[in-house]
């Protein structure tokens, strides 16, 4: 079934590991805060879970519902972003992993 745009969801369990790898308020040296990653690299990565589910790669070979997305972006040097597809054929991001 194609489908052009999946809802996203985001777990509680993704700001739980957000906030343990980013602080509340920006480094003195300018390092991102939780709230700059969610606010300027989230959006994009939303998007692609949202519109591209099935090219991700999967988290574990042949477990479809499971896809991560492996990315740059605007804050940080590098993101994996884990989203596991719903019964109601939405997306939960799950788990986020940086390398500020």
């Amino acid at each position: 079934m194609a489908v052009d745009r999946r809802v996203v969801r985001v777990s509680p369990a993704f700001f739980d590991q957000l906030d343990a790898q980013l602080d509340s308020d920006r480094g003195s040296a300018g390092e991102p805060s939780a709230t700059d990653f969610l606010v300027i690299d989230l959006p994009p990565i939303v998007d692609r879970f949202a519109t591209d589910f099935e090219a991700l790669p999967e988290v574990v070979p042949g477990v479809p519902a499971a896809r991560v997305l492996v990315a740059t972006g605007r804050l940080v040097r590098a993101v994996a972003v884990y989203g596991i597809l719903a019964a109601d054929d939405s997306i939960d991001l799950i788990g986020v992993e940086l390398d500020p």
